[in-house]
This record gives C-alpha cells, sequence and structure tokens, in this order.
C-alpha cells in the first residue's frame, strides 16, 4: 500500500516521487509546444515524460565521454 503523489497530472508511488529531483527548466515555446504535441499524439504520457527519455537518451550518448572525464579528474587529484 503506498500513498500516491501528484506529478503532472499522473500518480506516482511516493518511492518513485522520492527518488525524483525536482528541476526547472527554460524552453523556447516552440520546443514546449513540441513536447505538448507528442503527449497529445501519445508518444508520451506527459511533458515530464518526454523530457525523462530525452535527458536518458543524451546522458546514453554522451555516458562514455563523462566516464572517461571522471576517470582522467580522478587521475589527476
Amino acid at each position: 500500500m503506498y500513498d500516491k503523489c501528484q506529478t503532472n497530472g499522473s500518480l506516482m508511488s511516493d518511492i518513485s516521487c522520492e527518488k525524483m529531483e525536482r528541476i526547472t527548466i527554460r524552453l523556447p515555446r516552440q520546443q514546449a509546444e513540441m513536447l505538448e504535441r507528442l503527449v497529445e499524439m501519445g508518444e508520451f504520457p506527459t511533458v515530464s515524460e518526454a523530457v525523462r527519455y530525452a535527458v536518458r537518451e543524451l546522458i546514453q550518448k554522451h555516458s562514455g565521454q563523462i566516464l572517461r572525464d571522471r576517470e582522467q579528474i580522478s587521475i589527476n587529484v
């Protein structure tokens, strides 16, 4: 039995809510409208989920570089 929290119109368990950080971003109107359109088309359940998907893709794309940079920092310290 989980309590529910409200996140952009969808309910999430407390466990999910506790693991999520809230950040605020500013986007050009056209990008925000495109995200809303993706939701309207059924590609994503919420704009937040569309943004999370994009962030996951970005991190996956650059994860090798992030790890290499981290190793260089730890070697140089």
